[in-house]
């Protein structure tokens, strides 16, 4: 009977424990752990030598999947320091619609969606930008393209940091590709039908002065 009484009188205790007003101090089950000393991000500290309550990383501390050690991967460069003349991960349909894909975001407002240099900044802003078919480009090597997504060039800024490496990549992958399908139509363009020499010569002879008439 005592048991029973006492589980009836905790039902509604329990059903006041969320949504009941009080006039009462809450219940702190560990208050030390609500008025514990606590600094909050970007704050003074009297305590700290440097006066700044955020710490530095300890000396050294190399993040998650921020060793790096792939310089060709992270720099374009190879072990000689200079830049690596190809692609340093595998080209498949995946990268390259990667590549098309962070192409329209980051360089198709500038270069175009051909990769002529007539994007919408040069249509309306008149902002001269290269294009990616002139033959100092094609000669680039693709670790010499990544150095220029990285650091940017003249009017270009650098994208470190909005582009991944792995994107940087993607994108010199899908450039590539349009370059190439660019060579090919104009090497299946075609050529211009010329004259024949009888009326070229006919075309390049001064016409005949009239007559003096009297």
């Amino acid at each position: 009977m005592v048991g029973v009484i006492v589980v009836t009188s905790f039902i509604p205790l329990a059903g006041c424990a969320r949504g009941c007003t009080s006039s009462r101090p809450p219940i702190q089950i560990n208050p030390s752990m609500d008025e514990q000393p606590k600094v909050r991000p970007q704050t003074a500290s009297e305590f700290f030598y440097d006066g700044s309550s955020m710490r530095q990383p300890v000396p050294g501390t190399v993040p998650i999947g921020g060793l790096k050690e792939d310089a060709a991967f992270f720099t374009g460069k190879g072990a000689d320091g200079q830049f690596v003349s190809t692609i340093p991960v595998t080209v498949d349909e995946a990268l390259l619609e990667r590549g098309r894909q962070r192409y329209g975001i980051y360089c198709q407002p500038c270069h175009d969606a051909r990769g002529t240099g007539r994007g919408i900044l040069f249509q309306r802003g008149n902002v001269p930008t290269a294009t990616f078919h002139q033959e100092k480009i094609l000669k680039y090597p693709d670790g010499q393209i990544f150095d220029v997504i990285t650091n940017g060039t003249g009017l270009m800024s650098g994208y470190r940091w909005p582009i991944p490496p792995a994107d940087r990549w993607a994108i010199i992958a899908h450039v590539r590709g349009m370059q190439r399908d660019r060579l090919a139509r104009a090497a299946a363009a075609p050529a211009p039908a010329q004259a024949p020499a009888s009326a070229q010569a006919t075309a390049d002879k001064p016409a005949d002065k009239p007559a003096n008439t009297k």
